[in-house]
């Protein structure tokens, strides 16, 4: 999976012209699609507002979408609701310099979302030569198309009216081939493909059900295949085309993570109103290996090594046999947590909600905490690693007035 992963990475360097570098993090859950950064780094584990910091720059406006860092530049979105705009931005990464800033949407702005939402909470996918940004706006999930000099090239949107949970929108796009792929779940919901080239729809199949997890793609079993769970399933498709390969029972009608794999294991947790993390052979055999009663809600997990690793809501960390599902060890960290864990060589790096960060190793014989520390007051958005930098985007109400921060950390 990995020797494909990087010749397809190769393929899209060269056509980049040079615009892509090893290691870059272009899109949700980085470039193994897992959480996990590429080999060889060692980002400090300690560090603060003032230590270790290479850079750090103010974000206007407010959003969750993690750092997307392509070539020498670092992506987000951004939503200010007083102007009523949804944007995107780019950020130097040697400096922190504000590059250039691209207004997508003026008005159309949501009137309800959930109190911990916000109106640019997707993440950025780019493929080295485009980058693709996903808003919730004018009643619509809009796929928005840009260059890397944030040059608008078309904008394409569908329906999302959600009527029972209005709580915005979060899934982030997932670039395979040709295609863009968009998750839309509510009670009239879908699940779409459109061409990167000009967004025209390329498939798409009905979900109709309120969920916000993102899709992603896996080679298992020796074909691609689109992964999602949420209604009430764990279901696998053909990328290409949109058609059901298999699907299993659990772990919830409700989830937000992304799926995990390990061979040709799937991992999935949730939810609302269920509480169960499912561990599911992907060979459409329907074999269920284990499930664990434990809601992983908002997070998504980490598998490595033959363990999966996960946090709960409340702050609860996890280490699971990902064969047998055997606990390994639990602790409780402390504080609720949105952000989902990314593994670094052997550690992880987990925020919760108050801008606290848990550094500790990915070992499934103890928990062992490396460090604790602090960046702002308020963290939602996950963490993105590249050279042995972390690239963080962190608020800070301190003053009385919330305050977006974009980090640069490293030795």
């Amino acid at each position: 999976m990995k020797i494909s992963r990087l010749v397809g990475l190769g393929i899209v360097f060269f056509a980049a012209a040079g615009a892509l570098q090893a290691g870059d993090w272009l899109h949700w859950r980085g470039p193994q699609d897992l959480g996990i950064a590429e080999p060889g780094q060692n980002p400090p584990a300690e560090f603060s507002d003032s230590e270790n910091v290479v850079w750090k720059t103010a974000v206007p406006g407010r959003g969750h979408s993690s750092p997307t860092i392509i070539g020498d530049k670092v992506i987000l979105t951004t939503a200010d609701k007083e102007k009523q705009t949804q944007s995107v931005l780019c950020f130097d990464r040697k400096t922190g310099k504000e590059l250039w800033a691209t207004v997508v949407n003026s008005g159309g702005l949501p009137r309800e979302i959930h109190s911990k939402n916000t109106h640019a909470s997707p993440t950025v996918a780019c493929d080295g030569k485009e980058l693709f940004a996903v808003f919730n706006n004018n009643d619509s999930v809009q796929l928005a198309a840009l260059d890397l000099n944030g040059k608008l090239l078309w904008k394409k949107q569908g329906p999302f009216l959600p009527e029972q949970y209005k709580f915005g929108y979060a899934p982030s796009p997932l670039l395979y081939d040709n295609l863009v792929i968009l998750a839309a779940e509510y009670e009239k919901g879908y699940i779409v493909a459109l061409n990167k080239k000009n967004g025209s729809i390329a498939w798409k199949i009905d979900r109709p059900q309120i969920s916000f997890s993102s899709p992603i793609v896996a080679k298992i079993g020796g074909r691609d295949q689109m992964l999602i769970s949420g209604l009430g399933k764990v279901s696998s498709f053909d990328p290409k085309t949109g058609k059901l390969l298999w699907a299993v029972d659990g772990p919830a009608v409700a989830t937000c993570g992304t799926l995990v794999w390990l061979g040709d294991t799937v991992f999935a947790s949730g939810g609302y109103p269920e509480k169960e993390t499912i561990a599911v052979k992907a060979d459409g055999s329907g074999k269920v290996l284990w499930r664990q009663g434990v809601k992983c809600y908002e997070q998504s997990m980490l598998a490595s090594d033959g363990y999966v690793y996960a946090v709960t809501d409340e702050g609860i960390a996890y280490c699971w046999n990902a064969e047998t599902g055997e606990e390994m060890w639990k602790r409780r960290l402390g504080g609720s947590v949105s952000s989902s864990p990314t593994l670094v060589g052997d550690k992880i790096y987990l925020f919760n909600e108050r801008g606290k960060c848990f550094v500790f190793k990915a070992n499934p014989e103890k928990f062992e905490l490396l460090a604790e520390n602090q960046l702002g007051d308020e963290a939602f958005a996950s963490p993105s690693f590249c050279e042995g930098q972390m690239f963080m985007r962190t608020a800070d109400s301190s003053s009385g007035t919330r305050l977006e921060t974009l980090y640069c950390i490293g030795q």
